[in-house]
C-alpha cells in the first residue's frame, strides 16, 4: 500500500522559521501538520562538534493508538505518531564552552527507518507482523507448535530466532564461516542463541536449516544471491546446529547439576573454576551459560573466569615454548639500535657480495667475534635470504668473510625490520662490521617455491571440489613438504 500524504506530520525546531517555510511554501504542507519542539526532541547533537535542528516525518497511525487528548500530535507520549524519517541541518559547531559557531560547510545529514516504513505501508505494528518477516516467524511457531501473542516469553523466543536466522543466513552467504574469533564467532553466538531458544520454546532436532530456507525463499528476489548459495548456507548452518546441539546437551546437564548444587547451598553466583571446567572440557560457551543461569535466578563470577582463563593461556605459552625471536618478550635483538635495518634482495638474485654485517650474536649476547664452531646468528644491512614468514620457511646457504664462513641453517625477520641468519661457523672466525658474501642454496630456494605454488594450486583445487568458500587459514612450506591449512564446515569424505 501507499502512505497517504494526508497522515503525515513534520516536526520542526522551536526556532526554525526557515524550515518552516521550506516545509510550508517550498514542499506545501499545511501549517497545522508542521509541529514545533524544542531543543530536546528537534535539535541533534552528540556532545561537542558539529549539530543542528532537525526535521522529522512523522506518520498518523490513527486515534485508536492515541491518547485521547483533542491537541495530541508529534511529540505526544502516547503511541499514535511514529517518526519514519529524520532530516538534520547540520550548521552549528558546539565549543568547549556550551557556544555555537557556524560551520564553513553546512550539510544535511538524513535517515530513513527502513523497517518502519515497511511497517507503515503494510499498516501493521511491528517489525515481525512484516510480510517477509512473519513468514519465518510464523515458521517458527509451527514447528514449535505454538501460536504467537498467547505467551510473551515464548514470543521474546520466536522474535530472537527470527532475528538471528536472517542474520545468520544473509552472514553465510557472504561467505562467513562460524569460528571462535572475528565474525566467524558473531555467527556462531547468533546461531548458538538462536538454538538455545528454540529448545526453551520446546523444539528438538535440527530445524535451522528449515528457517533458512524460508529466509531465502522471502528475500531472494532482493538478493538472488540467496538462491544461488541455497545449498552451501542449508549445509553450513546444518552442520553448526547439529555440532552445537551435541555440546549443548552434554553442558546443560552439567550446568542444570551446578544450578541445584548451588541453591541447594544457598549460593548465588557459579564459580570462575567451574564456569572455566564446563567451558573448556566441554567447549559450552559462557555467553550462554550467563542466559541460562540468569533464567534460573543466579550469576556467574566473570572475574574468576577471565583468570582461568589466562592462565590457561600462561599455560600454553609454557608448554608451547614459544619463539621470542619477534621480540615478543626482551631477547638481545630487542636492544639493536633502532635505526640500522636488514634490506632483502632475494627477489632477482640468490647472492650479495659487500654486504656489512651490522651485528653478530653468540649465545645470545652481542659478540665481536665468533670462532669455529659457535653457533651465532648474524644480521647483514642486505640479504639474499628469505626470512621465515606466511609460513614459508626461511632461506639456507652460506655465509663468507676474509677470515671465516658459516653455515646458515635458518632465517627470520626479529624485530626493528632486521633479519637474522642463524647457523653454525664451519671455518676460521666471523667477525662483527667485516665485509661479507651472502649465497642461497638455489636447490633449496626452488624445492620450496615449488612447494608455495602448489599450495595455490591446492586450494584452487578444493574451492573446485568443495566450493568458492574455502579459504586458507594458514600454511608450512619448506623443501620437502607443504601443509595447507583451509576453513570448510565438516570434515572432508573420500569424495570429497
Amino acid at each position: 500500500m501507499e502512505i497517504p500524504a494526508d497522515r503525515l506530520y513534520v516536526s520542526i525546531y522551536l526556532d526554525d522559521d526557515e524550515a518552516f517555510d521550506i516545509w510550508h511554501k517550498d514542499i506545501g504542507l499545511s501549517p497545522d501538520r508542521i509541529v514545533r519542539l524544542g531543543k530536546e526532541d528537534n535539535f541533534w547533537e552528540v556532545g561537542l562538534g558539529p549539530c543542528g535542528p532537525d526535521s522529522e516525518i512523522h506518520f498518523d497511525r490513527g486515534s485508536e493508538y492515541g491518547c485521547g487528548k483533542p491537541d495530541c500530535k508529534p511529540g505526544c507520549d502516547c503511541d499514535r505518531f511514529t517518526e519514519v524519517w529524520n532530516l538534520v541541518f547540520t550548521q552549528f559547531n558546539k565549543e568547549e564552552d556550551g557556544s555555537y559557531s557556524n560551520l564553513s560547510h553546512p550539510n544535511i545529514d538524513t535517515g530513513m527507518g527502513l523497517e518502519r516504513i515497511a511497517c507503515v505501508s503494510q499498516g501493521v505494528n511491528t517489525l515481525f507482523d512484516v510480510d517477509t518477516i512473519r513468514a519465518i516467524r510464523d515458521k517458527i511457531c509451527n514447528i514449535a507448535g505454538i501460536t504467537y501473542g498467547a505467551n510473551t516469553k515464548n514470543d521474546i523466543s520466536v522474535r530472537i530466532i527470527t532475528d538471528h536466522i536472517r542474520s545468520v543466513t544473509f552472514m553465510t552467504a557472504d561467505g562467513v564461516l562460524p569460528s571462535n574469533e572475528g565474525r566467524g564467532y558473531v555467527l556462531r553466538r547468533l546461531l548458538r542463541r538462536a538454538v538455545r531458544h528454540g529448545k526453551l520454546l520446546g523444539i528438538d532436532g535440527t530445524f535451522m536449516p528449515g528457517l533458512s530456507e524460508v529466509v531465502i525463499e522471502v528475500s531472494n528476489a532482493a538478493y538472488p544471491e540467496l538462491s544461488e548459495k541455497k545449498d552451501y548456507i542449508l549445509k553450513v548452518v546444518s552442520v553448526e546446529e547439529s555440532k552445537f546441539n551435541e555440546t549443548i546437551d552434554a553442558g546443560t546437564d552439567i550446568l542444570k547439576s551446578y544450578i541445584q548444587k548451588m541453591k541447594a547451598e544457598n549460593k548465588t553466583t557459579l564459580s570462575g573454576s567451574e564456569a572455566f571446567k564446563l567451558y573448556d572440557t566441554y567447549g559450552f560457551p559462557v555467553e550462554l551459560m550467563s542466559e541460562i543461569l540468569e533464567e534460573a535466578g543466579v550469576g556467574i563470577d566473570l572475574d574468576g573466569f577471565n583468570t582461568e582463563m589466562e592462565n590457561q593461556r600462561v599455560r600454553a605459552r609454557s608448554a608451547r615454548g614459544e619463539s621470542d625471536y619477534m621480540g615478543a618478550d626482551e631477547t638481545v635483538f630487542n636492544t639493536l639500535d633502532i635505526s640500522i635495518s636488514s634490506e632483502y634482495a632475494g627477489y632477482n638474485v640468490l647472492n650479495v657480495e659487500n654486504a656489512k654485517i651490522i651485528a653478530l650474536i653468540v649465545g645470545g649476547e652481542l659478540k665481536s667475534v665468533a670462532e669455529t664452531g659457535d653457533e651465532a646468528a648474524i644480521i647483514l644491512d642486505k640479504t639474499p635470504f628469505y626470512a621465515e614468514s606466511g609460513g614459508q620457511k626461511g632461506d639456507k646457504g652460506i655465509i663468507r668473510t676474509a677470515s671465516g664462513r658459516m653455515d646458515i641453517l635458518d632465517c627470520k625477520k626479529v624485530v626493528g625490520n632486521k633479519i637474522a641468519h642463524f647457523g653454525t661457523v664451519l671455518e676460521g672466525c666471523i667477525k662483527a662490521d667485516e665485509t661479507a658474501y651472502a649465497e642461497v642454496n638455489e636447490s633449496l630456494r626452488m624445492s620450496t617455491a615449488r612447494n608455495h605454488t602448489a599450495t595455490h594450486l591446492l586450494q584452487h583445487a578444493l574451492r573446485v571440489v568443495l566450493g568458492n568458500h574455502v579459504e586458507q587459514a594458514g600454511s608450512s612450506v619448506d623443501s620437502e613438504r607443504l601443509r595447507f591449512d583451509f576453513t570448510h564446515f565438516a570434515p572432508m569424505t573420500p569424495a570429497k
